[in-house]
């Protein structure tokens, strides 16, 4: 879904659900342009006040970025690294999306002094997750404690696996969404696709 044209970098589109209508952006001199459906627009960049990069994975793509844009006046646009190919598929565009979010930062930094840059999740839902996951994380250790105990050593294993395949997910994502800010010219590699 993701077009460039002879190396440009300034049209992106991807397709947020299977029936949905495709979110096309357009980088033009002065701001962004895009369409959703039947709704248009156009955001200048010095209406841009705030700008964040997270890691949002799903359950039909563990690969999967989002980029937010807030502005004055303005609805907030979703840009995100991946789009619906098929009922059952959903394709990465690692390379078009990540050519498009870094020509987006090189043109709000040209001309918006002003815009917030952040990085992973909000601080209000990403703190008490943290809190959930570790009590969650000693809560699964305290059942293998207990059923090791109780010499119940296969639902020991069983609960060792979850916790490990827990750790490594959950752990993954509150890594890569800790929340903060960045520089436009040094994007952070934890919220970027791998190119």
């Amino acid at each position: 879904m993701a077009e460039q044209a002879s190396g440009e970098t300034s049209f992106y589109a991807y397709r947020p659900s299977l029936f949905g209508a495709p979110r096309e952006f357009s980088l033009t001199g002065g701001g962004i342009d895009w369409t959703a459906g039947g709704r248009a627009g156009s955001i200048p960049f010095a209406r841009i006040r705030r700008l964040r990069l997270s890691y949002r994975p799903t359950s039909m793509q563990s690969q999967r970025f989002v980029a937010e844009l807030w502005a004055d006046g303005c609805p907030k646009l979703q840009i995100v690294s991946s789009s619906w190919k098929s009922m059952m598929e959903q394709e990465r565009l690692d390379g078009a999306y990540s050519a498009f979010i870094r020509e987006l930062h090189r043109r709000i930094r040209a001309t918006n002094a002003a815009a917030e840059f952040q990085r992973g999740s909000n601080p209000l839902i990403y703190w008490p997750g943290v809190l959930i996951f570790v009590a969650a994380a000693f809560g699964l250790a305290g059942l293998i404690a207990r059923a090791v105990q109780a010499g119940a050593l296969a639902s020991a294993a069983i609960v060792g696996a979850f916790l490990v395949l827990y750790l490594w997910q959950a752990g993954n994502f509150f890594r890569r969404n800790r929340p903060g800010t960045y520089r436009p010219d040094d994007l952070p590699a934890d919220v970027m696709p791998r190119e």
